[in-house]
């Protein structure tokens, strides 16, 4: 019996059991579909997760304040970013003379110090309270990852100026700002010389911000950034950063250190990994439904042979051969988990796009609002290739043990069978 016979007969059977069949199919559907929506959450989830923190600055490096609150390079757009440096619940214990210590380290090219409050900013008669960080003009534009859409970073010599976020220039007060235009805080008039591209915070020069607002101390920094030559140096650059920190500050034991190194590439390795547990996971439940599938298709594999017990016995009698016999249940099986592997993908895509647009995944930044990843799906061919050899994979497998029996029937006991 040629191949193609052996296809043909074996959709014959399909196509003439279809409510066991695709009650079988469902099973695959469900399983297939869960396994792709899983992954490409999970996938897209890591790539929007590696692209944003890219943007944060992998050679960036952040020391805060207190140790058991350790905040990386900043959620909302990293050093010089869109909120800022933060403050520590432990206190603001960081200094310039910590700036002169991070200077002396090799592999560190510019050392930032920051400090921030929220004060009222009031525009055309409107007052807001908005993020306002007070940066270290000489450095801050060679640090910074934030772009601008117009107009100039702070430079040295600027006194009453200040660079604002998009949101501010666009969305805060109801009316747009633009370049040159006046905004007053804390009941200073400021000039406005640069509008960056995304964020809802305002920068001023790091002397007149003492001055300014009201919460902010004329030696404490909020936060330091340091800005390191080499990235694939950064692990070292952390583990020597708080060494020398911890020396010129008289610490002998870790569990007394009173601040904390990190950088966007360990806050990544951490959601990374935590993201794979989590995939892995309910990858584990979605193959529970893949083993049910699994079993469904076998039950169905033996039910069809108990059926065509009478036809095999005429098959056989007729010259057909036992891999004949064989051949044509494994197809049987197989056109089974791929017409589920085809309809699992399918809803697998459509699930993963609805799921990723109407929820998404939300990562606090340490009260500065969220990061999120929204709308991360992502199906690669590699997933769907997978995703097709699995189920036939499993329709074959499970369907084998039916098949031999039914190649092993013996042609006068199956034409007597009733």
């Amino acid at each position: 019996m040629r191949l193609r016979k052996s296809v043909q007969l074996a959709l014959n059977i399909l196509f003439h059991s279809k409510l066991r069949s695709w009650l079988t199919i469902i099973g695959i559907i469900i399983g297939i579909g869960a396994v792709v929506a899983i992954v490409s959450i999970s996938e897209g989830a890591q790539r929007t997760l590696s692209e944003r923190l890219g943007g944060l600055g992998a050679n960036i490096i952040t020391v805060s304040p207190g140790f058991s609150r350790a905040r990386g390079a900043g959620f909302g757009g990293g050093p010089g970013g869109p909120e800022g440096g933060g403050t520590s619940l432990q206190g603001k214990n960081l200094t310039s003379r910590d700036i002169t210590v991070l200077k002396s380290i090799p592999n560190v090219d510019y050392v930032l110090g920051q400090v921030s409050d929220r004060p009222s900013v009031v525009f055309s008669a409107k007052t807001a309270t908005l993020s306002v960080t007070g940066v270290d003009t000489s450095v801050w534009k060679d640090i910074t990852t934030s772009t601008l859409s117009s107009g100039r970073f702070l430079l040295q010599g600027d006194t009453y100026s200040a660079v604002i976020g998009a949101n501010v220039a666009n969305s805060v007060f109801g009316k747009t700002i633009a370049l040159n235009n006046k905004i007053t805080i804390e009941g200073k008039s400021f000039n406005v010389v640069g509008i960056l591209s995304e964020g809802s915070s305002i920068y001023i020069p790091l002397a007149v911000a003492r001055d300014v607002l009201p919460n902010v101390g004329q030696t404490e920094l909020n936060s330091i950034q340091v800005k390191i030559a080499n990235v694939d140096l950064a692990n070292d650059t952390m583990n020597l950063i708080t060494s020398k920190l911890m020396l010129s500050r008289g610490i002998l034991q870790a569990n007394k250190q009173d601040f904390s190194v990190s950088s966007p590439t360990s806050f990544q390795q951490t959601i990374q990994q935590t993201m794979n547990a989590l995939a892995l996971f309910l990858g584990a439940i979605a193959g529970i439904s893949l083993i049910v599938g699994a079993v469904g298709i076998a039950n169905t594999m033996f039910t069809s042979v108990l059926e065509k017990t009478r036809e095999i016995g005429m098959m056989k009698a007729i010259g057909a051969k036992n891999r004949d016999i064989l051949l044509i249940f494994l197809f049987n099986s197989g056109l089974i988990g791929l017409v589920g592997g085809i309809g699992g993908i399918i809803v697998g895509v459509i699930s993963s796009e609805t799921i990723s647009s109407l929820g998404g995944i939300q990562l606090t930044g340490g009260g500065r609002g969220a990061f999120g990843l929204g709308g991360t799906s992502f199906v690669s061919p590699t997933i769907l290739i997978v995703a097709i050899v699995v189920s036939v994979g499993i329709g074959m497998i499970a369907g084998a043990i039916p098949a031999y029996r039914a190649s092993k029937l013996n042609p006068v006991d199956a034409l007597r069978y009733e």
